[in-house]
C-alpha cells in the first residue's frame, strides 16, 4: 500500500471511529433525556444511519440546552408553595373545579379575580388601542412579538416607542430572532439606532453561536406601566389591517387586559427579557398595585422548552377531560400531539359537542396537507370540523361549556405545544366565552366523503407531510 492509500485508509478508519463515538454519544443522551418514544427512536436512527451529519443535526435541533439555562433564572420568580398546594375557589360540584386545581399545580400561579378583558379584531381594532396606551405610558413599556415588520403598520409602533423613550419611559422591545427576520430585521435596526433597548430572541448570525434554531419565541405581549396588558395571536404587520386591503390579508383576535392578572403578564415579559439580556427589570417601574376592575377570573399560562413540562398542552388536555357540554377550538394550524387528538375524539364519543374551526386554506401548504390525517378519525368519532373561507384566520381560541376560555399565542400543533415559547391566558366568565366563540354558520363542514375523494397521489402526499409533524 502506497503512502496515499495508507493515508486514505487511516482517514477512513478515523471517520468510522468518530461516527461510532458520536452515534453512541447521541444514543446515550437520547436514552437519558428524551421522553417521547417516537422522537427517541427517530434520533437514534438518524445518528447511526447518517454518519456525522446525524450527530450535527441532533446537536442543533435535538438537545434542549434552553431548559438548563432558564432554570437558573426562572426559579426565583415562582411563588413558593402554589405548585405543591394548589387550591380552587370554585364550588365543590363545579365540573371545572378539577381544571382550576390542575392549572394551579401546573403554573404555580393563582387564578386572579376582578379583571376586565376586551376582544379586539385584527389590527384594525387592536393597533389603535395599543398605540394609544403606548402614547399614554408613564413609567414602562414592555413589548414582545414573534413578527414585527418594518412596514407602514410597524413604523407607527416605531414612532410611538421612540417618542415614549424620549419622554423618559422605560421601553424594552423583544423580537424573535427568526420570525422577526433572521438575516435582516428592519425593526431591530430602526429602534436600536434610536436608542430604544431592543433584543432579538436566541439570535446570532454565526451558526455555532445559535444552537437553538428550532426553538422560537412565539409570544405576543404588550404591558404598559404594569397595569394594562395586551396578548393574543396578533403580530405587528400591514397584513393584519383589513381596511387597507392587503394582498395576503390575515384575520386575528387580540385581547386587552386590565386588572390583577396583568401582574402575571408583566412577570412573563420580565422573565423573557431577563432570559435574553440578563437584565432584571426593577419592580418600581414595571409593576404597580392593581385594583379589581371587572368580573373575569384569569391566569397566565406560559409554556416552552424552558419549562418542566408542556404546560399549555396539559391545560388543553385537562380542559377536554372536564368538558360536560361543548368544546370549541379555533386554530390556524391543526397538527397536535396524539394525546390531544385522542382526547377530542373520546370527548365526542361520550356526547360532548366538539367543534373544530380551521381555515379552508392556510398559509403553509405542507401543514394543510398533513392535517388531513388526524382530521379523519376525529370526524369519524363525531367531531364537527368547519372550514373557514378566506381571508386566512390566525386566531387561537378554545372554549369549554361556554364558561371557560383559553386564548393566546399557541396554535394546535406540535411546534407550539412542545418547541415554541408560548403564552396563553385562561379566562373564567360565561358571557366572555360566548362572545369569543366563532359561529359556524359562515363555514363549510368537512366530511369523510370529501377526504375519501382525494386521489391516491394526494393521500400519499398528505401521509408523507404528516411524518414532518415534530418540526412543522
Amino acid at each position: 500500500m502506497n503512502l496515499t492509500g495508507e493515508l486514505l485508509w487511516l482517514i477512513g478508519e478515523a471517520a468510522a471511529v468518530m461516527h461510532v463515538a458520536i452515534a453512541a454519544a447521541v444514543t446515550i443522551h437520547v436514552l437519558l433525556y428524551k421522553r417521547n418514544v417516537g422522537a427517541a427512536v427517530s434520533w437514534i436512527g438518524i445518528a447511526w444511519l447518517s454518519p456525522l451529519l446525524g450527530g450535527v443535526l441532533y446537536a442543533i435541533m435535538g438537545i434542549n440546552r434552553v431548559k438548563r439555562r432558564a432554570k437558573r433564572l426562572l426559579h426565583e420568580h415562582l411563588r413558593p408553595g402554589l405548585a405543591e398546594g394548589a387550591s380552587t375557589d370554585l364550588a365543590p360540584d363545579d365540573p371545572l373545579g378539577p381544571l382550576d386545581f390542575a392549572v394551579g399545580r401546573l403554573t404555580g400561579l393563582p387564578r386572579e379575580h376582578g379583571n376586565k378583558v376586551e376582544a379586539l379584531r385584527s389590527g384594525d381594532e387592536a393597533y389603535p388601542r395599543m398605540l394609544a396606551e403606548i402614547g399614554s405610558a408613564q413609567r414602562s413599556i414592555g413589548l414582545e412579538s414573534y413578527i414585527f415588520r418594518a412596514d407602514a403598520a410597524g413604523e407607527r409602533f416605531h414612532q410611538a416607542l421612540i417618542e415614549a423613550q424620549r419622554r423618559g419611559v422605560q421601553v424594552r422591545v423583544l423580537i424573535d430572532g427568526v420570525g422577526g427576520g433572521y438575516f435582516w430585521s428592519g425593526t431591530y435596526r430602526r429602534l436600536s439606532r434610536a436608542g430604544v433597548p431592543v433584543a432579538r430572541f436566541l439570535h446570532s448570525y454565526f451558526p455555532w453561536r445559535m444552537p437553538f434554531l428550532n426553538l422560537r419565541n412565539h409570544r405576543k405581549v404588550l404591558v404598559i406601566d404594569g397595569r394594562i396588558g395586551f396578548t393574543g395571536g396578533l403580530n405587528i404587520g400591514e397584513e393584519n389591517i383589513q381596511a387597507n386591503d392587503p394582498p395576503h390579508a390575515v384575520l386575528d383576535t387580540h385581547f386587552r387586559l386590565e386588572g390583577p392578572v396583568v401582574e402575571q403578564l408583566a412577570d412573563a415579559f420580565a422573565d423573557d427579557w431577563l432570559f435574553v439580556t440578563g437584565e432584571e427589570l426593577p419592580d418600581a417601574d414595571w409593576s404597580s398595585p392593581i385594583e379589581r376592575v371587572g368580573d373575569v377570573a384569569a391566569r397566565v399560562i406560559t409554556s416552552g422548552p424552558d419549562e418542566d413540562n408542556e404546560r399549555i398542552e396539559f391545560v388543553a388536555l385537562h380542559a377536554i377531560s372536564c368538558a360536560r357540554k361543548s368544546i370549541r377550538i379555533v386554530t390556524p394550524y391543526f397538527l397536535p400531539p396524539e394525546p390531544l387528538t385522542m382526547a377530542l375524539g373520546l370527548a365526542a364519543m361520550r356526547g360532548i359537542e366538539v367543534d373544530l374551526i380551521i381555515p379552508e386554506r392556510g398559509n403553509h401548504a405542507v401543514l394543510d396537507w398533513a392535517r388531513q390525517i388526524p382530521l379523519r378519525p376525529l370526524i369519524e368519532a363525531g367531531c364537527r370540523v368547519w372550514l373557514l373561507p378566506p381571508p386566512f384566520e390566525h386566531s387561537k381560541l378554545m372554549t369549554v361549556d361556554d364558561s371557560w376560555s383559553l386564548v393566546g399565542s399557541a396554535n394546535w400543533d406540535t411546534r407550539s405545544f412542545r418547541l415554541n415559547f408560548e403564552l396563553n391566558v385562561e379566562l373564567h366568565n360565561t358571557g366572555f366565552a360566548q362572545e369569543i366563540a366563532v359561529a359556524t354558520h359562515a363555514c363549510r363542514r368537512l366530511t369523510v366523503a370529501e377526504l375519501e375523494a382525494a386521489s391516491l397521489p394526494i393521500r400519499l402526499r398528505n401521509g408523507a407531510a404528516r411524518l414532518l409533524q415534530p418540526y412543522l
